[in-house]
C-alpha cells in the first residue's frame, strides 16, 4: 500500500520535472501558452452534448504539443485513466436516461444516450488533458505566475501556488505515518481499522496546522511580499503572438466549420474519381 503511494506521489511531482525541459513548447511565454489553452477548452466544451464527429479534429492541438514539447504520451496518458473513473461515473448513465434512436448502424440502433456518454468522455479527454499538457510544459508556478501577470488578483493566484506547493508536504506526512503503521501492523498485514483511521486524520489534522503555523513565521521572517518569482525569464515576443493567434484561428475554423463532413465528402470524391 505504502509503494503504491509513493508511486503517485511521484507521478503528481514528474509533471514539474517534465517543465524543466528545453524545447519549442518550453522556451514560449506561459501566458501564451495559458490564453491558448483556455481558448481550446472553451472551444471544445461549446459542443453540444450529441457532437462526436465535430470534436476529432482538436485532437490536432495536443498532438502538436506533445510533439514540440517531446511530452511522454504514455506518461500523460496514465494520469487521465487515473481521473477518468469520475468522468466516466458521471456519464454512465446517459443511456438510461436518453433511449431516443438517434442513429441506426445496420441494425444495431444508438440512443443519444451513448452518444452523449461518448462526446463527454472526448470533451473530457481533450478539455483534461490540455491542462496537463499545459502543466508538463509550463509548471504550476509559472502557470500561477502568468495568471498574476494577466491579471488576476494576486491573492487568488499566491493561494493556488501554495495550495499545490504544500499538498506534496501533506501527502509526504501521510505517507511517513501509513509506512509506519505497515511496520507496527504485524497482524492485520498493513490494513488500517476504522478508529486507526479516524486517530491517524486527526493525527493529520494537528500535523498539518503546525506545519502551517511555521511556514508562515518563516514567510513573514523572509519578507514575502506575495509576488511570485520563476528562475526562467520570459518574453511575449512574435512567436508567442503567432502561437496565440495562429492556434485560436484554428479552433474557430474547427468551430464554426463542419472540417470532418467536408473531408469525408472529399475522400468519396477521389475514392469515386479513382474508380
Amino acid at each position: 500500500m505504502s509503494a503504491k503511494i509513493d508511486r503517485a506521489f511521484y507521478d503528481i511531482g514528474h509533471l514539474d520535472n517534465l517543465a524543466e525541459a528545453d524545447t519549442p513548447l518550453h522556451r514560449l511565454d506561459p501566458r501564451a501558452k495559458l490564453l491558448t489553452t483556455a481558448a481550446f477548452i472553451v472551444s471544445v466544451v461549446s459542443f453540444g452534448k450529441y457532437e462526436i464527429a465535430g470534436l476529432l479534429p482538436f485532437f490536432l492541438y495536443p498532438a502538436v504539443l506533445i510533439g514540440l514539447g517531446n511530452l511522454p504520451l504514455g506518461f500523460l496518458l496514465r494520469k487521465l485513466l487515473i481521473v477518468s473513473p469520475f468522468v466516466i461515473f458521471i456519464g454512465i448513465f446517459n443511456p438510461w436516461f436518453d433511449q431516443v434512436v438517434v442513429l441506426q448502424l445496420g441494425a444495431v440502433n444508438i440512443t443519444g444516450g451513448w452518444i452523449s456518454f461518448i462526446s463527454l468522455l472526448l470533451r473530457f479527454t481533450l478539455t483534461v488533458g490540455a491542462a496537463l499538457l499545459l502543466i508538463a510544459s509550463t509548471g504550476f508556478a509559472t502557470i500561477c505566475m502568468a495568471l498574476d501577470r494577466l491579471g488576476t488578483p494576486r491573492i487568488f493566484t499566491v493561494q493556488l501556488l501554495l495550495l499545490y506547493r504544500y499538498i506534496f508536504i501533506l501527502i509526504g506526512e501521510a505517507i511517513r505515518m501509513i509506512r509506519a503503521h505497515s511496520l507496527r501492523s504485524f497482524d492485520r498485514r498493513g490494513k488500517i481499522a476504522y478508529q486507526v483511521f479516524l486517530q491517524m486524520l486527526g493525527n493529520l489534522l494537528l500535523r498539518s496546522i503546525d506545519r502551517a503555523q511555521r511556514i508562515h513565521m518563516a514567510m513573514l521572517s523572509r519578507a514575502f511580499t506575495g509576488e511570485i518569482k520563476v528562475v526562467r525569464q520570459f518574453n511575449f515576443a512574435y512567436r508567442e503572438i503567432f502561437f496565440l493567434l495562429g492556434f485560436s484561428a484554428l479552433f474557430i475554423i474547427l468551430r464554426v466549420t463542419e472540417v470532418t463532413a467536408f473531408l469525408g465528402r472529399f475522400i468519396l470524391t477521389l475514392w469515386a474519381g479513382g474508380g
